[in-house]
């Protein structure tokens, strides 16, 4: 067979591989227009998703009128204003968003106290994640409102920062009740003071006047009277000293500390109502003591109070353990026996009972001014509340944190850490 003749056949083969390829080609045709149909329904259906729930969050945050919500880009420049923003601030959302800076509507000398401009607001929630401390905000009407304000980053459809939520609520007659009930506490201290010190004086003479010497009963009765001035004058001390605290006036003696010179005074201190109780104390402190600088007066007062909790927490027949130990805390907090990277030496002081316990729900409100535990209340445990959060306060001004674990019915252990 010659060439000539076998080309018709060659070509055949040719036709039947185009139309193989053809075929292939359409069915890869159809399968992307399948595909590309259900992906067309896919993002129809995401996009009326994130349409509706944009919608479920512009209607959330417009439901909020009690509290301003308002969210800017990361320039500062706003994006939402809710209706709480308007009432709070005065202005219609058209005359804001896209418009003006959150900086705006801040007091310009207290932005430029803390550094000025955006950075000012944001630069704790920048490196914590949130903020939540009081500003002033400025009106349209140029008032000046105390507003505690949250804020955290905000991020858009992709999870890309993309700029700050506002959160504020107005505290401005809280805050000015707050002030007015720490002027009256602080007056009304005053003014027990002066006469309970005349009465202590007046007693002290009675009692140790050798040439008109008393009865045993008159001295009972006496004695009687002095104990409870004195209870009264360390609660107006304990009310002046909050008062103190809030104006800001409260002051350090510093010198080098012996801690467990304290915890000694602390335990003789409380042994008394402990045997009285039934409570057994345990002391325990390391060789050669722990020295911390702070004021020992303050510490010492710090300790007396976990101290006289304890106990009084504790039913007859339980255990108070005062225990001192050196440690080193890592800059996330977390403390350790053994020295690591990165850590610093402190002074760690735990108080343990076997009491009655707190309630979980009740612990982030223990160091709260006149906050008493239900379990106070329901074992008929006396108090004002005022202990812990003095505790609180000396703790803080010596740069050191108050920590608290419980368990109701089994016991409480308040951990006091130190730098040293």
């Amino acid at each position: 067979m010659t060439a000539v003749e076998q080309t018709p056949a060659t070509t055949t083969a040719e036709i039947d591989l185009l139309r193989a390829e053809v075929a292939r080609l359409a069915a890869e045709r159809d399968a992307l227009r399948a595909d590309m149909e259900r992906r067309d329904g896919e993002l129809e259906t995401a996009g009326r998703m994130l349409a509706a729930r944009a919608q479920t969050m512009t209607s959330v945050i417009d439901a909020v009128t009690e509290q301003s919500i308002i969210g800017t880009d990361l320039d500062g420049v706003v994006r939402v204003w809710n209706p709480g923003a308007e009432k709070l601030l005065g202005l219609p959302r058209a005359d804001v968003v896209r418009r003006r800076l959150v900086t705006d509507f801040h007091l310009a000398d207290e932005l430029a106290a803390d550094g000025g401009g955006l950075a000012a607001l944001v630069r704790v929630a920048q490196a914590e994640g949130r903020d939540v401390r009081d500003w002033t905000y400025v009106t349209a009407r140029g008032e000046e409102r105390t507003v505690s304000v949250a804020v955290t980053p905000r991020s858009d459809d992709s999870g890309e920062h993309a700029g700050w939520n506002f959160v504020a609520t107005d505290m401005t007659e809280v805050r000015a009740s707050e002030r007015l009930k720490d002027q009256f506490v602080s007056l009304i201290s005053h003014e027990l003071r002066t006469p309970l010190s005349s009465i202590l004086g007046y007693l002290e003479l009675v009692l140790d006047d050798p040439d008109q010497p008393l009865t045993d009963e008159q001295r009972s009765h006496l004695g009687t009277v002095e104990r409870n001035a004195q209870r009264l004058l360390r609660l107006v001390g304990d009310l002046l000293f909050t008062a103190q605290v809030e104006a800001g006036r409260f002051t350090l003696q510093p010198e080098d500390v012996d801690l467990a010179a304290v915890l000694r005074g602390a335990e003789e201190t409380a042994r008394v109502a402990a045997t009285a109780g039934g409570v057994r104390l345990d002391l325990e402190l390391p060789e050669g003591g722990l020295v911390v600088p702070g004021d020992p007066v303050r510490l010492g007062q710090a300790c007396d109070n976990l101290v006289s909790n304890a106990v009084k927490f504790t039913p007859a027949g339980g255990c108070v353990t005062l225990a001192l130990r050196a440690g080193w805390q890592a800059p996330d907090g977390t403390t350790t026996d053994d020295e690591r990277p990165g850590s610093a030496p402190v002074a760690r002081i735990s108080v343990t009972d076997t009491g009655y316990g707190i309630p979980a729900a009740e612990l982030d409100q223990l160091f709260t001014r006149f906050f008493r535990a239900s379990t106070a209340k329901r074992n008929a445990v006396k108090g004002v509340g005022l202990g812990l959060s003095i505790t609180k306060a000396i703790t803080t001004a010596h740069g050191g944190t108050l920590d608290v674990t419980s368990t109701e019915g089994h016991g409480t252990t308040f951990t006091l850490t130190l730098p040293r």
